[in-house]
């Protein structure tokens, strides 16, 4: 049985190492089978939850306007959501946290997402596995709240300028971790 899965970006930067690491990915979950959509949060407009509850009283997710419009029927179609990102800060870049908060619309809504399991990809400057523990710790936070499944963690240290993945083998691991769910 192939999944739906929603692969959820971080970074602004096209081409980036993230960017590379999500692309590697999907190839892998497409030969798989898999439905995959990727959608690029920091390429987007998505602005903080305001917690108004308010939430799809007009029709749509967020009465603010913004790009989670779009992400939202995209959540509630998906069963597997990976998370894809650099990481800032010890944790995750403003857009796709803003994102995350924002599945709070689902609840305040009455709308079930299919989402049962999930995976975290991340990279950063830093070379100490260490410092992903905010990033991590966040991740399983939000998982054990929305009950998903942890089906992987792929953490890639030392890479700072764009390409510096490519000297990894962190691609390649990408890639069969989105082979092996079918």
């Amino acid at each position: 049985m192939s999944r739906n899965i929603l692969v959820l970006t971080g970074s602004p930067r096209k081409g980036g190492n993230s960017d590379l690491l999500a692309d590697a990915f999907i190839k892998g979950a497409k030969a798989a089978g898999n439905r995959v959509d990727k959608y690029e949060t920091g390429l987007k407009r998505i602005v903080g939850c305001k917690a108004c509850d308010r939430c799809y009283s007009q029709g749509e997710a967020c009465v603010f306007g913004d790009d989670f419009n779009a992400l939202a029927p995209l959540m509630e179609q998906s069963d597997t959501l990976v998370l894809v990102t650099p990481m800032y800060w010890f944790t995750f870049p403003t857009p796709l946290k803003a994102a995350l908060d924002k599945m709070y619309a689902l609840l305040v809504g009455g709308r079930r997402s299919n989402i049962h399991e999930s995976l975290l990809l991340a990279c950063a400057e830093t070379t100490e596995e260490a410092d992903f523990e905010g990033l991590v710790k966040t991740y399983e936070l939000i998982g054990a709240y929305q009950k998903w499944t942890d089906l992987a963690k792929l953490l890639v240290p030392g890479v700072l300028k764009v390409g510096d993945i490519l000297h990894t083998d962190a691609l390649l691991k990408a890639e069969r971790i989105g082979q092996s769910l079918k």
